[in-house]
């Protein structure tokens, strides 16, 4: 199926009543403060899926799961996850493998909101997203940065034209293109390899 960007998966206190394995697109796990204020704590791409937590009975999610980037997935009803769970013990084992790389993710990248610089956080979450991708260009508003990074626009601004000056990136009009690769490898906070080195990459 398709998914367009901005699509809202999950809603907190929802019911999970589909999974997702996405093709080529992007979904970003939103934890939602107060006055609708959200921060980002997962990223799911290729490779990954969306509602493990149905595959432990949990009947509803926490989190808002939203299109980062449009594309395709592959959509499964719970309740038939559920029984296909029952009868496969690998996919068994591959959703809780999928579980534990989802929650070391979690716990990540909430340590590099809490620790780290702005500049070098701004850098690990463009290699996540380049990465669970097929391009170095990212369609990426100056909104959206600043809600996934839980900053003020005015501080991506700085964050991505110090990248930019070093010869990075470029950023221009919701654009954003890698244009070295390593040496934003080295720009990012340490938690990109920690990520990075989890089975499926975090993803």
């Amino acid at each position: 199926m398709k998914l367009p960007l901005g699509t809202v998966l999950y809603q907190p206190g929802a019911a999970m009543r589909h999974v997702y394995f996405p093709n080529d697109c992007l979904i970003s796990l939103l934890v939602v403060l107060e006055r609708d204020a959200s921060l980002e704590v997962g990223l799911v791409g290729a490779g990954g899926m969306l509602g493990a937590g149905v595959a432990l009975g949990n009947p509803s999610t926490t989190v808002r799961a939203l299109v980062q980037r449009a594309g395709s997935a592959m959509k499964c009803s719970a309740a038939r996850f559920r029984q296909e769970i029952k009868r496969s013990p690998a996919l068994g084992l591959a959703v809780e493998r999928h579980l534990y790389t989802a929650m070391a993710t979690a716990m990540q990248i909430a340590a590099c909101n809490r620790t780290h610089l702005l500049g070098p956080r701004l850098a690990r979450w463009l290699l996540m997203m380049s990465g669970r991708g097929t391009s170095e260009d990212l369609h990426l508003t100056q909104d959206l940065l600043s809600r996934m990074l839980g900053v003020r626009r005015s501080g991506v601004t700085l964050a991505a034209s110090a990248l930019q000056r070093r010869g990075l990136i470029s950023y221009s009009r919701g654009r954003v293109r890698i244009l070295d690769q390593q040496g934003l490898r080295k720009a990012a906070c340490s938690c990109y390899e920690v990520i990075h080195k989890l089975p499926n990459g975090g993803g």
